[in-house]
């Protein structure tokens, strides 16, 4: 898809490194504020939307689906010229990790590090959730899954607490244009990312939560296996949200990470 029909942004110092952020399905790049003023004092932050993604009137375009994580890399890739980025730093959670694992062995000259969050390596726990989500959403609208989902992003006693924590992503999720969830949907739904691990070649930081149950700590674990030289990284009373719910140690692992490469 042409760079002029994702809605991106690019913030931070202009000597500094660019560390691209991806995002989980059904939000929008606000999901990483809570780590975006430590990140930018280090990089220059390129932050994107997803096909059919973003804040309303802020949105990506979303043609008609089905869509692959290779489309969504080549997006990634699009924006970056676009911007005229020849190399960066990436960090992705859930599908923006998936996302990651495709660019770092498809376009290994353009990934100088990479952090992969609370991502799987196939569709779990079968294609057949996210085809079923995918026609929720087409025949019903957003409303249709917000309430499946709470509890795979959270854990119950952050639920509980933070209620006014948990609407401002679930708004995002209300937000996202039907279609392009659905499509999104349905790359992770095709995708199996097994065979690229061993092509990733950049330094490689895997996080789990402890308590995921979309990605759980085994995912990382073999994700981790599968890349030479990765280091996996397991954040204690946190779900699949892991940046945005205990957002201090995941900020502190990625800068710890990404200091190894790049001159903070």
């Amino acid at each position: 898809m042409p760079a002029a029909d994702i809605v991106s942004s690019l913030e931070g110092p202009e000597d500094a490194p660019v560390l691209v952020l991806g995002n989980p399905i059904g939000t929008t790049r606000d999901v990483w504020n809570r780590q975006a003023e430590a990140l930018s004092r280090h990089f220059r932050l390129l932050r994107l939307e997803w096909r059919g993604h973003g804040a309303p009137g802020a949105q990506s375009g979303a043609p008609p689906g089905p869509y692959t994580i290779a489309e969504l890399g080549a997006d990634v890739l699009a924006v970056a010229n676009f911007y005229g980025i020849e190399s960066f730093a990436y960090a992705g959670v859930s599908l923006g990790g998936m996302t990651g694992l495709w660019l770092a062995a498809n376009a290994p000259e353009r990934v100088t590090s990479l952090a992969v969050l609370c991502a799987v390596l196939t569709p779990m726990p079968s294609p057949d959730l996210w085809h079923d989500r995918a026609r929720l959403v087409r025949e019903g609208g957003m409303e249709a899954i917000a309430d499946s989902v709470v509890p795979r992003w959270f854990t119950p006693s952050f639920v509980e607490r933070h209620a006014d924590e948990v609407e401002p992503v679930l708004e995002m999720l209300r937000g996202t244009q039907p279609e392009g969830y659905a499509a999104c949907g349905e790359a992770i739904a095709s995708m199996d990312l097994r065979p690229l691990l061993p092509l990733v070649k950049a330094p490689t930081l895997v996080l789990s939560g402890a308590e995921d149950p979309a990605a759980p700590p085994w995912v990382g674990a073999a994700t981790a296996r599968g890349i030479a030289g990765s280091r996996l990284v397991v954040v204690r009373g946190t779900s699949h949200f892991a940046h945005y719910e205990t957002p201090g140690p995941v900020t502190d692992a990625l800068l710890r990470h990404f200091a190894v490469t790049h001159s903070t």
